[in-house]
């Protein structure tokens, strides 16, 4: 009988600490991998996120910059990081979505490896040109594509990231002849295109807002198929004459598989609350995001439809990891 009582008071004892443990998460600064170089919009809005996430959990959230391989370095880092909570990752379609269809080996797995905690900001692309290209509108870049096949360039963040994805996918439905130059992040693909080595890029809007208020890169359309609120008087690609054409860009906070439940609850708390918060809604908007917040439940559900999308315009395109 003795035995079965310690068994017991052991049990609860246990239980206790995990209830204590719980309770005390976080007691230590917790960090926030973004996997790619500094300057893009996976990078700007993970350091929005991180501050107020300090604020409202009451530990530091320290960012991590983790770039290369179009996303999949630090997302492996964060995959194989321990699952207490301490390391999360500010998620990004084309790693946690796009990447499983275009790398024969990707060394993570976007759903069985991730514990999602909340979808947290979406943004179109933007399609920009340096001022010298000729054209300002969608129906000009596809008439200088046609007239001269194979000279205009567009750059991308990397093979398959958003930038990449969307500019493939104005190539096919738009039968313009343009031609793909990866990069290592967005960061140096904006340098590329400020000084007008490439002429096109299907940028996120965060990373072009700056230099197209400045007017050093001119806005064509946006890539979602509604017009953004930050800018309402620029027209979709759809609506220029392009047909079906829709893509987004979406980031989200994750933590590595098996996490536990409490801990994922508390994150997902800690993301609704600063998202209600109308200070940051207002900074985000400004910088060309659409606030979003949900359950880890729906940001999966979320994540396995992308996969299915993003995997079908790879296949069509015949897009192959370089």
């Amino acid at each position: 009988m003795g035995f079965h009582v310690s068994k017991a008071c052991a049990l609860v004892a246990l239980a206790i600490s995990a209830a204590a443990y719980a309770q005390v998460y976080p007691s230590k600064p917790i960090r926030m991998i973004v996997a790619y170089p500094p300057g893009g919009g996976t990078d700007i809005v993970g350091r929005m996120v991180a501050q107020k996430l300090s604020e409202a959990l009451g530990q530091s959230v320290v960012v991590e910059n983790r770039g290369g391989a179009s996303g999949n370095i630090g997302t492996e880092i964060a995959a194989r990081a321990a699952p207490d909570g301490y390391t999360v990752l500010m998620g990004n379609v084309a790693p946690n979505a796009i990447n499983v269809s275009l790398f024969r080996n990707l060394p993570f797995d976007p759903v069985a490896d991730f514990s999602p905690i909340s979808l947290v900001a979406s943004t179109p692309n933007i399609l920009v040109v340096h001022p010298a290209t000729p054209a300002r509108t969608v129906r000009e870049v596809v008439a200088l594509a046609r007239a001269k096949p194979g000279t205009l360039n567009f750059a991308s963040a990397g093979v398959g990231s958003s930038s990449h994805l969307a500019g493939e996918l104005f190539r096919v439905l738009a039968g313009a002849d343009i031609v793909h130059v990866p990069y290592k992040g967005a960061g140096p693909a904006m340098v590329d295109i400020l000084s007008a080595q490439v002429q096109l890029y299907f940028a996120t809007m965060p990373a072009a807002m700056p230099h197209v208020k400045s007017g050093k890169l001119v806005p064509i359309a946006v890539t979602s198929s509604r017009r953004s609120r930050a800018m309402p008087e620029l027209p979709t690609i759809a609506e220029s004459g392009v047909a079906g054409y829709e893509a987004s860009t979406w980031y989200g906070l994750l933590a590595p598989a098996h996490t536990p439940g409490a801990t994922v609850a508390r994150l997902n708390e800690g993301i609704l609350k600063i998202l209600g918060d109308a200070a940051l809604r207002e900074k985000l908007a400004d910088q060309g995001f659409e606030p979003v917040g949900d359950s880890p439940e729906e940001f999966a559900a979320y994540i396995k439809s992308e996969i299915a999308k993003w995997g079908k315009v790879i296949r069509d395109a015949r897009i192959q990891a370089e």
